[in-house]
Protein backbone atom coordinates (compact mmCIF):
# COMPACT_ATOMS: atom_id res chain seq x y z
CA UNK A 1 0.00 0.00 0.00
CA UNK A 2 1.33 3.44 -0.92
CA UNK A 3 0.83 6.45 1.32
CA UNK A 4 1.32 9.78 -0.39
CA UNK A 5 1.49 13.17 1.21
CA UNK A 6 -0.61 15.42 -1.01
CA UNK A 7 -1.50 18.47 1.09
CA UNK A 8 0.12 20.47 3.88
CA UNK A 9 -1.83 23.22 5.66
CA UNK A 10 0.00 26.53 5.94
CA UNK A 11 -1.67 28.88 8.46
CA UNK A 12 -1.89 32.47 7.20
CA UNK A 13 -3.48 35.70 8.39
CA UNK A 14 -4.61 36.87 4.94
CA UNK A 15 -5.19 34.42 2.10
CA UNK A 16 -4.88 37.10 -0.58
CA UNK A 17 -1.46 38.18 0.68
CA UNK A 18 -0.30 34.56 0.97
CA UNK A 19 -1.65 33.70 -2.49
CA UNK A 20 0.17 36.74 -3.88
CA UNK A 21 3.43 35.51 -2.35
CA UNK A 22 3.27 31.83 -3.29
CA UNK A 23 1.49 32.09 -6.64
CA UNK A 24 2.26 35.53 -8.05
CA UNK A 25 5.72 36.06 -6.58
CA UNK A 26 7.21 32.56 -6.28
CA UNK A 27 5.41 31.22 -9.34
CA UNK A 28 3.75 28.22 -7.70
CA UNK A 29 0.76 26.83 -9.63
CA UNK A 30 -2.66 27.75 -8.29
CA UNK A 31 -4.60 24.53 -7.85
CA UNK A 32 -7.75 25.73 -6.07
CA UNK A 33 -9.27 29.04 -5.06
CA UNK A 34 -12.79 28.22 -3.90
CA UNK A 35 -15.21 30.21 -1.77
CA UNK A 36 -18.30 28.82 -0.09
CA UNK A 37 -19.93 31.72 1.67
CA UNK A 38 -18.41 34.80 3.22
CA UNK A 39 -16.27 32.98 5.79
CA UNK A 40 -15.00 29.90 3.95
CA UNK A 41 -12.25 29.86 1.33
CA UNK A 42 -9.79 27.20 0.23
CA UNK A 43 -6.64 28.27 -1.58
CA UNK A 44 -4.17 25.60 -2.68
CA UNK A 45 -0.88 26.04 -4.53
CA UNK A 46 1.72 23.57 -5.79
CA UNK A 47 5.50 24.16 -5.97
CA UNK A 48 6.92 23.50 -9.46
CA UNK A 49 7.52 19.77 -9.95
CA UNK A 50 5.82 18.73 -6.71
CA UNK A 51 3.02 16.25 -6.18
CA UNK A 52 2.24 17.83 -2.81
CA UNK A 53 0.25 21.05 -2.54
CA UNK A 54 -0.08 23.56 0.27
CA UNK A 55 -3.42 24.84 1.55
CA UNK A 56 -3.29 28.50 2.57
CA UNK A 57 -5.81 28.39 5.39
CA UNK A 58 -6.88 31.55 7.16
CA UNK A 59 -5.91 31.16 10.80
CA UNK A 60 -4.70 34.51 12.20
CA UNK A 61 -3.97 33.03 15.62
CA UNK A 62 -1.66 30.37 14.09
CA UNK A 63 -0.23 32.37 11.17
CA UNK A 64 3.53 32.11 11.00
CA UNK A 65 3.83 29.01 13.19
CA UNK A 66 4.81 26.55 10.45
CA UNK A 67 8.50 25.71 10.23
CA UNK A 68 10.78 22.98 9.03
CA UNK A 69 9.18 21.97 5.76
CA UNK A 70 11.81 21.06 3.17
CA UNK A 71 11.67 21.72 -0.54
CA UNK A 72 14.12 19.72 -2.63
CA UNK A 73 15.89 21.20 -5.68
CA UNK A 74 18.55 19.79 -7.97
CA UNK A 75 20.47 23.08 -8.19
CA UNK A 76 20.37 25.30 -5.15
CA UNK A 77 22.15 28.16 -6.93
CA UNK A 78 19.55 28.22 -9.73
CA UNK A 79 16.75 28.03 -7.15
CA UNK A 80 18.22 30.90 -5.15
CA UNK A 81 18.70 33.01 -8.28
CA UNK A 82 15.10 32.33 -9.33
CA UNK A 83 13.77 33.40 -5.93
CA UNK A 84 15.93 36.52 -5.87
CA UNK A 85 14.85 37.43 -9.42
CA UNK A 86 11.24 37.18 -8.22
CA UNK A 87 11.98 39.58 -5.37
CA UNK A 88 11.71 36.97 -2.63
CA UNK A 89 14.02 37.23 0.36
CA UNK A 90 16.06 34.11 1.04
CA UNK A 91 19.24 33.35 2.90
CA UNK A 92 22.62 32.70 1.41
CA UNK A 93 23.48 29.05 0.85
CA UNK A 94 24.73 27.25 3.95
CA UNK A 95 25.69 23.74 5.03
CA UNK A 96 26.37 21.80 8.20
CA UNK A 97 29.77 20.55 9.27
CA UNK A 98 30.30 18.70 12.55
CA UNK A 99 26.83 19.79 13.62
CA UNK A 100 27.57 23.48 13.06
CA UNK A 101 25.92 25.63 10.41
CA UNK A 102 28.52 27.13 8.09
CA UNK A 103 28.34 29.56 5.17
CA UNK A 104 28.47 28.24 1.63
CA UNK A 105 27.83 24.95 -0.11
CA UNK A 106 28.79 21.59 1.30
CA UNK A 107 32.49 21.41 0.25
CA UNK A 108 31.95 17.99 -1.34
CA UNK A 109 28.56 19.03 -2.76
CA UNK A 110 27.01 15.98 -1.12
CA UNK A 111 23.27 15.53 -1.45
CA UNK A 112 21.15 16.75 1.46
CA UNK A 113 23.76 19.15 2.87
CA UNK A 114 23.46 22.47 1.01
CA UNK A 115 20.54 24.66 2.09
CA UNK A 116 18.91 28.04 1.93
CA UNK A 117 15.81 29.21 3.73
CA UNK A 118 12.98 31.67 3.26
CA UNK A 119 9.83 32.79 5.02
CA UNK A 120 6.44 33.85 3.73
CA UNK A 121 4.85 37.20 4.70
CA UNK A 122 3.40 35.61 7.88
CA UNK A 123 6.73 34.15 8.99
CA UNK A 124 6.10 30.52 8.04
CA UNK A 125 9.60 29.24 7.33
CA UNK A 126 10.89 26.83 4.71
CA UNK A 127 14.21 25.09 4.04
CA UNK A 128 15.36 24.45 0.50
CA UNK A 129 17.75 21.53 0.22
CA UNK A 130 19.92 20.49 -2.72
CA UNK A 131 19.64 16.88 -3.90
CA UNK A 132 21.38 16.27 -7.21
CA UNK A 133 19.51 13.37 -8.72
CA UNK A 134 21.77 11.20 -10.83
CA UNK A 135 20.36 8.97 -13.57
Amino acid sequence: MEWKLELVVVPVADQDVAKGFYVDQLGWRLLVDHRAGADFRVVQAVPPGSDCAIALMRSPERAGTLSGLHLIVEDIDAARTDMADRGAQCTEVFHFEDGVQRAGHDPARRDYNSFMSFSDPDGNSWLVQEVRRQA
